[in-house]
């Protein structure tokens, strides 16, 4: 197993959203990660203690499976959260987003605007209901189902980015696969969120831990 196979079944495995995770030439190994989309978008913020949790059990798959790296960090993706695959669009349409083209299309390679779908001749635009209103009543709403009912959702969607020029709003219809970098523009309060922390403070972060660290209790069952 490499290690972002390893990383990948560790966080879906603990019952998070695996949302990024780089390696650079140092051997330092950044994983970024959040609540499913049903408890994110109920509230529930990526803690301290969500990072720990996923450090201690990466640290012992990583030595298991053999993986070389020299520091490890875990932490939330913060504010301007990237989008990397197609459950990402289908969980935050509607969103601001800043999207960089592979090519670039009208002389311009960057883009902010409002993240829709591209319309489908004969069928309505929708608002996929992620949150039941149910849920507002206390009601229990199972992460699993938003989960499978978002990703069924964002395979059957194209994307459209609606922007003002300064004159106009325009639409730029985009595929995953022309695209160089995309992620959420930052704003005070979003989907799970949470409002936006003062400049000093940093999304939460998991002590960097170091290949040979120990931890007590041993990895999480």
């Amino acid at each position: 197993m490499n290690w972002q196979d390893a990383v990948e079944k560790t966080v879906t495995g603990l019952g998070y959203d695996l949302v990024d995770c780089e390696r650079s030439p140092a051997g330092l190994l950044r994983v970024y990660i959040d609540k499913l989309p049903a408890e994110a978008l109920a509230g529930a913020l990526i803690s301290v203690e969500d990072c720990e949790r996923v450090t201690r059990q990466l640290q012992y798959l990583l030595e298991v499976e053999g993986c070389a790296y020299e520091r490890l960090e875990v932490s939330s993706p913060g504010l301007d959260r990237p989008l990397k695959k197609p459950l990402d669009y289908a969980r935050f349409l509607g969103e601001e987003i800043e999207i960089t083209l592979r090519m670039p299309f009208q002389g311009r390679k960057k883009y902010k605007g409002v993240l829709t779908q591209q319309p489908v001749a004969g069928v309505e635009p929708v608002a996929l209901p992620l949150v039941p209103v149910a849920a507002e009543a206390g009601a229990v709403v199972e992460p699993n189902a938003v989960l499978a009912a978002l990703s069924a959702f964002a395979d059957t969607q194209a994307w459209r980015l609606v922007f003002s020029d300064g004159e106009a709003d325009q639409a730029l219809d985009f595929s995953l696969e022309e695209l160089r970098e995309s992620r959420l523009v930052p704003v005070v309060s979003f989907k799970g969120r949470g409002v936006k922390p003062a400049p000093a403070k940093k999304p939460p972060r998991a002590k960097p831990a170091r290949k040979d660290d120990k931890v007590d209790g041993g990895p999480d069952q």
